[in-house]
């Protein structure tokens, strides 16, 4: 297949980033093959550092092959024979005796993929912070404009995808497509990682999988950090968002706890770059604290804690900081206010 069918084949599939940030892949590819660089590289990331979600394990563990096929019809579209993995190092402990024989199948072929493990976290994930740790540098976001995939790996070029993009582009050039994505159920009776239509909607998701509640509950949906909390009774339109994944919750589960996992992971992951999200998620963390204390949560408590995370959208470097709002905002609105009526 020639570099310009295969794109125009992208295109017309309307494949978007599986990273979560859902940008056209076909505009992606578009800009870097017409970006002015002697020399470019290809990346995936395997970095799948966000709690409940498990799709990226899922297709390395099941179709790796996949996987590298689609960096190869990659790095033949860019004309450049090198790229790198990078990959969650748990998941190359668990899976290096499938995935060793591709790297010198391809080496042997003329492909060198560099394989960089990375210590398991969220922000590893975050292209510009993913791009400083294989340069040697801190896990850190770098600072926009110029975008980090221009930046690149010591100064060349990349272009960066997710695992799931890659298993479509391979999909896509052998005309094997189905407009469908990977879908990671959690807490669930039939939990597991499906691969489903990409247009249903989280209520046909969870029962075509068997898997929706008999007794009232609430979702988060797209990650179990970043997710957007959904009541069951608004599931029927809502989308598949982020990177796919639904963690049901019993309607009657702790709120403090809700927000103390939320409050400790945000915590636990900010890199420390910048001072909203740094100060802004210890904040959170210890009002969070002192409430399970306390015992009791209320509406003051919610307001200061909501505005902080507001703050910390508005103002945080990157992605980790500028999310802990979702989580929090839609919990508000469409669980705790609910609750109190």
């Amino acid at each position: 297949m020639s570099e310009f069918n295969l794109l125009d084949q992208i295109a017309r599939a309307e494949l978007l980033g599986r990273g979560g940030a859902a940008f056209p892949v076909a505009d992606k590819w578009r800009r870097m093959k017409e970006h002015q660089s002697e020399k470019k590289y290809v990346v995936c990331n395997a970095s799948e550092g966000e709690p409940d979600v498990k799709k990226d394990w899922h297709i390395l563990a099941n179709y790796p092959e996949k996987v590298f096929q689609g960096m190869v019809l990659a790095m033949d579209f860019l004309e450049t024979k090198e790229g790198f993995l990078y990959l969650n190092a748990d998941y190359y402990q668990r899976l290096k005796a499938q995935l060793d024989p591709l790297f010198k199948k391809y080496m042997a072929k003329g492909y060198l993929i560099n394989l960089f493990l990375e210590e398991p976290s969220y922000i590893g994930g975050e292209t510009g912070a993913l791009l400083n740790s294989i340069e040697g540098k801190k896990t850190q976001p770098r600072l926009r404009p110029p975008s980090p995939s221009i930046t690149g790996i010591n100064g060349v070029p990349v272009l960066l995808q997710n695992v799931e993009t890659f298993y479509d582009i391979a999909l896509v050039a052998e005309a094997q497509y189905q407009n469908q994505r990977f879908v990671t159920i959690n807490n669930a009776q039939n939990e597991g990682v499906f691969a489903l239509d990409r247009d249903l909607t989280v209520e046909q998701v969870l029962k075509t999988t068997n898997n929706y509640p008999t007794e009232e509950f609430f979702v988060q949906v797209g990650g179990g950090a970043s997710g957007v909390v959904l009541h069951q009774n608004q599931l029927g339109q809502a989308t598949l968002s982020g990177c796919a994944s639904i963690t049901i919750y019993p309607i009657n589960t702790d709120v403090l706890q809700i927000l103390k996992m939320w409050a400790d992971f945000y915590t636990k992951e900010s890199c420390g770059k910048c001072t909203p999200c740094r100060e802004g998620s210890w904040q959170i963390k210890r009002l969070v604290d002192q409430s399970i204390i306390d015992k009791k949560i209320n509406e003051e408590l919610w307001q200061r804690i909501l505005t902080i995370a507001n703050n910390m959208e508005k103002t945080s470097i990157c992605g980790l900081g500028q999310a802990l709002i979702v989580p929090l905002k839609t919990y508000y609105q469409n669980i705790w206010l609910k609750r109190k009526l």
